[in-house]
């Protein structure tokens, strides 16, 4: 089974939260709905704007581990490199 690495957003350069999951779609939707509290719910962060797939989830872990550690610049590069409008990509999961 693979893992995800994802980052959440409320707006275009807003706050932002870096997860890692195995199951995306259910994950995102539990952010988006609220289900859990924390600071995505605090900061309203339901926009999928960044994923990528790993072939196990402790890369997944690992690679989340590494990006929640770069500065905010590399990460503001890295979600322009697949989606320079900030789209929420929620509704193309399978």
């Amino acid at each position: 089974m693979g893992g995800w690495v994802s980052i959440l957003t409320n707006r275009r350069n807003g706050a932002w939260y870096v997860g890692s999951t195995v199951n995306l779609a259910r994950r995102v939707w539990e952010h988006r709905e609220g289900v859990v509290d924390g600071f995505t719910k605090r900061y309203g962060l339901s926009r999928l704007v960044y994923a990528e797939h790993h072939t196990n989830i402790l890369s997944a872990r690992q690679r989340e581990m590494n990006i929640k550690h770069w500065p905010r610049a590399w990460k503001v590069r890295l979600i322009h490199r697949d989606n320079p409008d900030w789209e929420d990509l929620y509704d193309r999961l399978a």
